[in-house]
């Protein structure tokens, strides 16, 4: 079954990964969209979402066919046990061997309405808000409405039925549930999975009335108690979470599907927290990555968002890597490990892919955004550790050596790469800020700051080239092509060569999906890959060096795309690999998109920040309301006066940090305090 669902997903995604953009979902609020089943262009229509919570997560797909009927397969995944792999299986299997199964509509319960079983009508609209809700036409006056998600807390999955009596006159049903229970022998001892669901025997609607069930899939390990589906508990505990979402880090500005997009980034960046015997951890999802967490995935994409969104899970599942990080950093400056997979059990890679300057560049912003001088002190000597490694690995001619990149070999690097060199550059950087903040010696922070003034020059002479006629850089010493990380000079606000890297990455790498690895003439297939993350480290730094209406227009292009077009709602990992799976470290890149980008929030120190908003001319205002970094409750308003910018910086209670008018391009230094 899983082999076949997942053919014809992969089927699916291939074909539309190179037409011309189609949309099909319509924005009916800022944290919701609607496919609509009456528009032709919508039919047939397939695709998947993941959903997580702490102990489950699940991928839905759906797929419509021409006479808009539904088949829904559910893939389950219970990450925290463990199964056993077989006699022929590699063994690489044993660190993706979760407890998973797939369930098709077998396990939906039988209902008898007019002497008929009871079969849901054509779709009439999807709607996703954080939760899956399918809604179909009335079938023998019965209407239906199917919301799918996950248990925030327990190993459970939920699809509730609400069933609408569409006529004026009483409606009986019979209602018989469908329960299975498997029994599995797994590495942490007995699992038992449930199927069943919660549907009364018998039902009475009268005209217009509706009621209420849940169908179910759960798990329990050993002597656990199988788990009982009361009412909407757990529902409301999904809505709470969602509730937190759209509370915090409020995105306003005048293009609705930016401001819809950067709240479903919220929802899938911070659902996919995990426990474990590690703590609690955050990790990509996807169907393949669970209770684990890597240097480039957590340590530098999605931990240094938590802070600003304010969310106290993400927060503490950030702290923890990094904790677990620093109890492996070694006297003798080996290579760090660059993941704690399956729970820190499977074997660690020796394979340096420039892991010190990732976790070094996330650990320094991570620290001074949760305005906690305690929770800094505690990461310093991680990130202490991290660019003592990265001096001690810098080659002959001043930039760090690194084995490979967070590719992990899958396209040709050399031996000195220019992303573990940018990162380790802005890591000197913060670090140097965040040493002051922290009343570290000046030899110390100054030691820091001469080393990213060297660095900087090391760079340009070692990776500044011509390629195609602009003046960007090459990816490593042999390299010739454009590759994708070329824009991660300007994220660190290496901006020399900001003009040609600028025309590399929006004219001859950007595509109907963004930015490609590389523009590679000699090897097409190459030109054909795409991972989301580089499109969004590009669109970062290119606001950052002030490429504002062209970024913009690209973002809005590919924001379009990934919420309202074939794949939706959540930007994705890459294709072909993966089948353009939602992993979630990748929604917080969006994110910063907007905080770090196009609001240019740079953490000076563990209460200040440097702004440079970059509002587009066709906008006269933007905000960025309920930001929680810095241990503060703040809000940024950017508005145009004539033509020049005001910025505001207003705390929740009304204080005033900044209120300047300024030119576009200039920076507000901003101290809460």
């Amino acid at each position: 079954m899983y082999k076949r669902i997942s053919t014809i997903i992969f089927l699916f995604v291939a074909q539309f990964q190179f037409a011309q953009f189609s949309q099909h979902w319509t924005i009916e609020n800022t944290n919701e969209i609607k496919l609509s089943l009456s528009e032709k262009k919508n039919v047939p229509y397939s695709d998947n979402i993941e959903m997580s919570g702490k102990r489950v997560s699940a991928i839905v797909s759906y797929d419509i066919d021409k006479q808009k009927q539904l088949s829904v397969s559910r893939q389950i995944f219970f990450p925290q046990l463990r199964t056993y792999i077989k006699t022929n299986d590699p063994d690489w299997k044993h660190y993706r061997a979760y407890l998973a199964r797939t369930y098709s509509d077998d396990i939906l319960p039988t209902l008898i309405v007019n002497e008929k079983i009871y079969s849901p009508g054509a779709v009439k609209d999807v709607r996703i808000n954080g939760t899956l809700v399918i809604e179909h036409e009335p079938e023998e006056g019965v209407g239906l409405i199917r919301t799918f998600f996950p248990s925030t807390n327990q190993r459970l999955f939920i699809e509730q039925w609400e069933l609408i009596n569409t006529t004026d006159s009483t409606i009986r049903l019979l209602g018989k549930t469908t329960q299975t229970k498997r029994h599995v022998k797994g590495v942490k001892g007995e699992y038992v999975i449930n199927t069943g669901s919660n549907i009364k025997e018998n039902i009475n609607l009268a005209g217009g009335e509706s009621c209420q069930f849940s169908v179910h899939v759960s798990a329990t390990l050993n002597e656990e108690p199988q788990l009982i589906v009361h009412e909407d508990e757990y529902y409301r505990d999904r809505i709470d979470f969602l509730n937190k979402m759209k509370s915090s880090l409020q995105l306003v500005t005048p293009d609705s599907t930016l401001n819809t997009l950067f709240e479903f980034s919220k929802i899938r960046a911070s659902e996919s927290i995990f426990e474990s015997k590690l703590g609690l951890v955050h990790s990509p999802g996807g169907g393949r990555y669970y209770v684990g967490f890597w240097a480039n995935d957590q340590a530098e994409y999605v931990n240094p968002f938590f802070p600003y969104l304010g969310y106290e899970l993400g927060n503490s599942a950030a702290l923890n890597m990094y904790d677990l990080y620093t109890k492996e950093i070694t006297p003798d400056y080996r290579n760090i490990r660059y993941s704690f997979e399956m729970e820190g059990d499977a074997p660690i890679s020796p394979l340096d892919r420039g892991d010190a300057a990732m976790i070094a560049y996330g650990a320094a912003q991570f620290a001074m955004a949760s305005g906690d001088k305690e929770v800094a002190e505690k990461i310093w000597p991680l990130i202490k550790w991290c660019l003592e490694y990265n001096k001690r690995n810098l080659n002959k001619s001043g930039v760090v050596i690194s084995e490979s990149d967070e590719m992990e070999g899958r396209i040709e690097t050399g031996n000195a790469n220019l992303s573990t060199s940018s990162l380790y550059y802005g890591a000197l950087n913060l670090a140097a800020d965040l040493g002051v903040s922290l009343g570290r010696p000046k030899k110390e922070v100054s030691g820091y700051r001469k080393a990213a003034v060297r660095l900087k020059k090391n760079i340009e002479a070692y990776f500044g080239e011509t390629i195609d006629g602009l003046e960007t850089y090459k990816y490593y010493k042999e390299h010739e092509n454009l590759r994708h990380w070329i824009c991660l000079p300007l994220v660190v606000q290496i901006f020399d060569r900001k003009e040609g890297t600028i025309d590399a990455l929006f004219d001859r790498l950007w595509t109907d999906n963004g930015v490609h690895v590389e523009k590679n003439d000699e090897n097409l297939e190459i030109s054909k890959v795409f991972w989301d993350r580089g499109t969004l480290y590009a669109l970062r730094g290119t606001f950052l060096a002030g490429a504002t209406e062209r970024s913009l227009n690209k973002l809005k292009e590919f924001s379009k795309k990934r919420l309202l077009g074939d794949r939706v709602p959540y930007v994705v990992e890459a294709y072909p690999e993966g089948n353009m799976a939602h992993l979630s470290a990748e929604s917080g890149l969006y994110c910063r998109v907007f905080t770090e980008g196009m609001f240019g929030m740079v953490p000076t120190g563990l209460s200040s920040f440097r702004c440079t908003p970059r509002l587009s001319e066709e906008w006269n205002k933007m905000e960025l309301n309920h930001i929680k970094a810095f241990n503060k409750d703040f809000h940024i308003k950017v508005l145009r006066e004539g033509d020049k910018i005001r910025c505001k910086v207003v705390e929740s209670n009304g204080r005033v940090f900044v209120n300047s008018l300024i030119k576009d391009g200039d920076s507000v230094e901003v101290f809460l305090k």
